[in-house]
C-alpha cells in the first residue's frame, strides 16, 4: 500500500524548537507516523505539554530544555536522544529566525548572530547526529528554510540572508553526506505561528497578506509537518538536496514592513 511508505515506525527523529508551531507540529506528525521524538526548545512548561500529546499517541519521547543558540547544547541534545532513545534517523532543524532589521542597524553582530542562529545550529545538530545515523541505517535531515531565502523584501537582510545560506548548505551537505543520509529543506511561507501572532491579530494586514498570496490565505504548521514526514519517509527517498516551497504559491514577500527610503 502506498500509504506504508509513509510510516516511521521504529526510526528515532530529533526536533529542534519543538514547544510550539511548526517544531511542535512536527514533533506531533512524526510520532502520528510510527516515531519516536526527541524535542528541544527553551521553555520547559512548552516541552511538557507537546511530550504528553506524543505519549497519548503511544510513542516514546524525552525532553531537553536548552538553550539552542548554545553549540555545545545542540551536541548534548543530539547524543541524549541517541542515548536514551537508542538511535537517530531523522533530523528536522526547525530552530531558527531573526527579527527585521533596517540596513542601517543591521549591524555585523547582527548579521552573524542571525547566521549562528539559522545555519551554525543546523550545522551542529546534523554533524553530532551523523555518527548515529551512520551506525543504523542512514537516515533524513530536513532543514527549516524560508521563501525569503530566494526573494528580496525591504527590512530582512540579516533573516534572508541567514535562510539563503541554510539553502545551500542543504544542497551542499546533501553532496557530502550521500548516499546513506538525505538532505533536504522546506522553504516556508506565511504560516500561523506564534511569529505571526501579531499579524493575525490585526485584520487589515491579515487580508492584504491573504490577498498577496495566490491561495489566498496563510498556512498552517501541520502543512509543513506534513511535507516533513514526507521527507522523512521511504516516500521521499529518492528525494536529495531540494528545497521543497511551501509557500502558498508566493513569489515576492506578502508582509511589507514599510520602512522608507534612506
Amino acid at each position: 500500500m502506498i500509504l506504508d511508505n509513509f510510516r516511521l515506525d521504529g526510526r528515532v527523529a530529533v526536533v529542534t524548537g519543538a514547544g510550539r508551531g511548526i517544531g511542535a507540529a512536527t514533533a506531533l506528525a512524526l510520532a502520528e507516523a510510527g516515531a519516536d521524538v526527541a524535542i528541544a526548545s527553551r521553555t520547559a512548561a512548552q516541552l511538557d505539554e507537546v511530550a504528553g500529546k506524543i505519549r497519548a499517541l503511544g510513542r516514546r519521547v524525552i525532553t531537553v530544555p536548552c538553550d539552542l543558540s548554545d553549540l555545545s547544547a545542540v551536541t548534548a541534545f543530539a547524543d541524549a536522544a541517541a542515548s536514551e532513545l537508542g538511535r537517530i534517523d531523522i533530523v528536522v532543524n526547525n530552530v531558527g529566525g531573526t527579527l527585521p532589521n533596517t540596513f542601517m542597524t543591521t549591524t555585523p553582530e547582527f548579521l552573524e548572530e542571525a547566521f549562528r542562529f539559522n545555519v551554525s545550529t543546523a550545522h551542529a545538530l546534523t554533524q553530532a547526529a551523523v555518527p548515529h545515523m551512520l551506525a543504523g541505517d542512514g537516515g533524513s535531515v530536513v532543514n527549516i528554510s524560508s521563501m525569503m531565502g530566494r526573494s528580496a523584501g525591504r527590512g530582512f537582510l540579516a533573516y534572508g540572508t541567514a535562510k539563503a545560506a541554510l539553502a545551500h548548505w542543504t544542497r551542499l551537505a546533501a553532496t557530502d553526506l550521500a548516499p546513506r543520509i538525505r538532505v533536504n529543506a522546506i522553504a516556508v511561507g506565511s504560516v500561523l505561528t506564534s511569529a505571526l501572532e501579531v499579524v493575525a491579530q490585526q485584520p487589515e494586514i491579515k487580508q492584504r497578506m491573504e490577498a498577496d498570496t495566490p491561495l489566498h490565505r496563510l498556512g498552517e504548521p501541520w502543512e509543513i509537518a506534513a511535507a516533513i514526514v514526507y521527507l522523512s519517509s521511504r516516500a521521499g527517498g529518492y528525494i536529495t538536496g531540494k528545497i521543497l516551497e511551501v509557500d502558498g504559491g508566493i513569489e515576492s514577500p506578502n508582509l511589507e514592513l514599510g520602512l522608507p527610503d534612506l
